[in-house]
């Protein structure tokens, strides 16, 4: 068992955002590559178009053909949060991203929210019944807010132990090294 702390990496994103799709693998294969290194993963959330209302936009003179409602995410952001408490975060974050991008699923349609939460095991009922309340609506805003309080504009974003920002779909060898460098930094300052 490691006796390494934990190096946290929040990743800023939002789920409609197509580097932050391609943003998602690589660091997920930065990850593989660096496997002795213990990390506590954190999806938080960034609104790619705020001013978009809670039903959604007509997409039609948009791309991908597919989408046909260019979502406001903040119900996606809840349904991350909500799967967190169960360990299943990347999970959420994944099948909501492959909705909107391979499948052109409406993330404005609580059926297709509802879906793809019991898609990754969360229990259908209890989340059609919280998405019909605001629960965690202020706090999905508030965490965005941050980011964008702390100089986030461009996303993704990984926020490594909450010190060293790095924003873009970067390489994953590139994520990797700073996993290392990082993790090796606030295990050497622990250890002082």
């Amino acid at each position: 068992m490691s006796t390494l702390k934990p190096l946290q990496i929040d990743v800023v994103s939002d789920v409609v955002c197509p580097w932050c799709y391609i943003g998602k693998h690589r660091i997920e294969s930065a990850l593989a590559l660096v496997p002795d290194v213990p990390v506590k993963l954190n999806f938080r959330p960034f609104f790619l178009n705020p001013w978009v209302p809670r039903e959604g936009i007509s997409r039609e003179a948009y791309k991908p053909e597919l989408v046909a409602r260019q979502p406001n995410t903040t119900d996606c952001h809840r349904l991350i949060l909500w799967a967190e408490a169960i360990g299943k975060a990347p999970e959420m974050k994944q099948r909501l991203m492959e909705l909107y991008f391979r499948d052109g699923g409406d993330l404005t349609d609580v059926n297709v929210l509802v879906q793809a939460a019991a898609d990754i095991g969360l229990d259908a009922d209890d989340v059609r019944k919280r998405l019909a309340t605001d629960e965690d609506v202020a706090r999905v805003s508030a965490d965005a807010q941050e980011a964008a309080d702390k100089g986030i504009s461009g996303v993704p974003t990984y926020v490594f132990a909450q010190k060293y920002a790095v924003s873009g779909a970067q390489d994953p060898n590139l994520l990797a090294r700073a996993i290392r460098q990082v993790s090796e930094e606030i295990n050497a300052q622990a250890a002082e």
